[in-house]
């Protein structure tokens, strides 16, 4: 590999940002191509589905075999509330690599007693997202404290920064007042909409391992489909 592919590689990684270097196997020729980029590039169908499984390999392209070496950056779950369904969310979601934080004021909740193993962040979701590495394409983002002083926030940090995953507990009455206050808070009706509300997947789940499972299978599926949605 040359040097300066491998520099510019080291510095998206750095960056939380997504390539792929394409290596004609026939002649080690190479080129790099960043997520942002890939649409208009001739191999797009493929790139694409690389960049959604993470999964690097051959392809055959106009009678040329191409490896295809994917660097994306590692998915990671902000989870916005220390609640019995984050108690559940949590182990779940790092048994499926995803890096796990909880957030959450409240220290009455946000113990480590509580949530053992995991990041916490007894903090306002402003002070503690500022401790974190910023959110990204990479990252999903589920509140689940019911409190609009404390979910509200998060979201809209979630929806500027175009999170792959950005959901919400609460009834859809209860999201028609998020809608409004987000609303006011200048975001777009376009943004508004990506937010899961109500959260998870619709499976019947009553119980708060129920959700969480629902939960962790929806911000899969996104991260395993397109997230190129363009910011509106």
């Amino acid at each position: 590999m040359r040097l300066d592919i491998l520099r510019e590689m080291n510095r998206e990684r750095a960056a939380r940002r997504a390539v792929i270097l394409v290596t004609d196997t026939a002649d080690g020729t190479q080129r790099l191509v960043r997520e942002a980029d890939a649409e208009g590039d001739p191999l797009a169908a493929e790139l694409a589905a690389r960049f959604r499984s993470g999964k690097s390999g051959i392809v055959e392209a106009d009678g040329r075999s191409l490896f295809l070496t994917v660097q994306v950056p590692p998915p990671r779950l902000v989870v916005i509330g220390a609640v019995h369904i984050s108690q559940a969310l949590a182990p779940m979601a790092q048994a499926t690599d995803l890096d796990v934080t909880i957030i959450d004021p409240r220290t009455a909740f946000a113990t480590p007693e509580r949530f053992p193993d995991v990041p916490l962040l007894a903090l306002w979701p402003d002070d503690a997202l500022a401790q974190l590495p910023p959110l990204d394409r990479y990252t999903a983002v589920a509140a689940l404290t019911h409190d609009p002083k404390i979910d509200d926030p998060a979201l809209i940090a979630a929806l500027r920064a175009e999170c792959f995953y950005v959901g919400a507990l609460g009834s859809r009455k209860t999201h028609g007042r998020r809608v409004e206050r987000l609303t006011a808070a200048g975001l777009s009706e376009a943004r508004i909409a990506r937010i899961a509300a109500p959260i998870g997947l619709d499976i019947g789940a009553v119980s708060p391992a129920e959700i969480a499972v629902s939960v962790l299978a929806q911000v899969i599926a996104s991260l395993r489909q397109d997230r190129r949605r363009a910011p509106a």
